[in-house]
């Protein structure tokens, strides 16, 4: 029998990141390697990855990835996309087969473009449609689940580990300017196909490694605003609050970071005005987007990517950079696999946002 000590207990699930602030594209070799040694982080019930800018002739359409159960399903979605969108390409996603993948869905993607008619009908803008329909999807054809949407980026995930995963998507034939990662661990939630992470909505994709408490409250708030929570999964809801923060209300990244890992009271009592009445007004504004217990997460989006611990720092987290690149990972080690002489390595402070943005017009 095993004693206290000797069996490592990882800290919950596994993320990781890379992103080029020079926009140079490199391909998804190395972060598929930071997953090996967070291994024991995750169970094989989920692993995935988020990549910006992999699709440059494709850039100004939409590309859905959508997992289906039958053909039936596809043919369904199929018809109500036409309806709605211009499909410039419609295709499977190319897969490599391996043994470590099991009980693989349908997989297509489809570079789209939201119809004009449409938009002047409606009277609204094409992402606030894409966001509407990509909800509508998933929650009114059965069968169907889109699991990416954004403009010059993809998700790519399944039920397995994240290296498996990288694998069987063949992302090493990929290149992109940020990738993100993630090694499921899930204990109270199931393991499938959707509920694996990345969560993304138009170009936000979120990687979590914790456990959201308020889920609850998050969800009740944010549901009234259009979104709907059909993943069974806690970090789903992330995915649509930036969403919410960001797109619809305007809040900058670093204000997005004050909402959802707002300071304690006593902590924005201390702070100097101007500084002192914005976090106030924040936290009264927003408190059920508040998100408590103890999570790290990484969002990806056009251009950028942002990580954030909770205000208490429960959940692991590093960041280094080496030149024009910068890493996070939850475990040093995993940014030594993909820059062996990564420098300035620091775990950033709990509700400390570390935003990384892409030199402009460089993607």
């Amino acid at each position: 029998m095993l004693l206290e000590g000797q069996v490592r207990i990882p800290s919950g699930c596994a993320i990781s990141a890379m992103i080029s602030k020079e926009g140079r594209r490199v391909n998804g070799e190395k972060i598929m390697q930071s997953m090996v040694p967070m291994h024991d982080r995750s169970n094989g019930l989920g692993g995935g990855f988020a990549a910006y800018g992999i699709y440059p002739e494709y850039k100004e359409f939409y590309a859905f990835h959508i997992f289906y159960n039958d053909n039936a399903d596809r043919i369904a979605c199929e018809t109500f996309l036409k309806d709605g969108f211009e499909i410039v390409r419609a295709e499977n996603i190319p897969i490599r087969k391996i043994p470590q993948i099991t009980n693989v869905p349908l997989i297509w993607r489809y570079f789209v473009a939201p119809l004009g008619s449409v938009l002047s009908r409606l009277q609204l803008d094409e992402k606030e449609y894409v966001a509407r329909m990509v909800m509508k999807i998933n929650t009114q054809i059965d069968g169907a689940y889109v699991f990416s949407s954004g403009k010059n980026m993809g998700v790519f995930k399944a039920v397995g580990f994240p290296e498996d995963v990288g694998r069987f998507y063949r992302l090493e034939e990929y290149e992109g300017y940020c990738w993100t990662a993630h090694g499921r661990y899930p204990t109270n939630t199931p393991g499938w196909w959707g509920g694996a992470h990345p969560f993304a909505l138009l170009d936000y994709s979120i990687v979590h490694n914790g456990e959201i408490s308020s889920y609850d409250a998050n969800r009740r708030f944010i549901e009234m605003f259009g979104y709907k929570c059909t993943l069974q999964t806690d970090t789903e809801v992330i995915t649509y609050i930036a969403d919410y923060l960001i797109r619809r209300q305007g809040l900058t990244l670093k204000e997005t970071a004050s909402v959802i890992a707002a300071p304690f009271w006593s902590t924005i009592d201390s702070r100097p005005e101007p500084e002192k009445s914005i976090l106030s007004y924040l936290r009264t504004v927003y408190p059920s987007l508040l998100i408590t217990g103890p999570f790290s997460i990484i969002l990806g989006f056009e251009g950028g990517l942002m990580a954030l611990n909770d205000r208490l720092k429960l959940r692991s987290m590093v960041v280094a950079d080496k030149d024009d690149m910068v890493y996070i990972a939850s475990e040093e080690a995993a940014i030594r696999v993909m820059e062996p002489d990564a420098e300035n390595i620091y775990a950033p402070a709990g509700g400390e946002p570390v935003i990384v943005k892409v030199k402009e017009g460089a993607y």
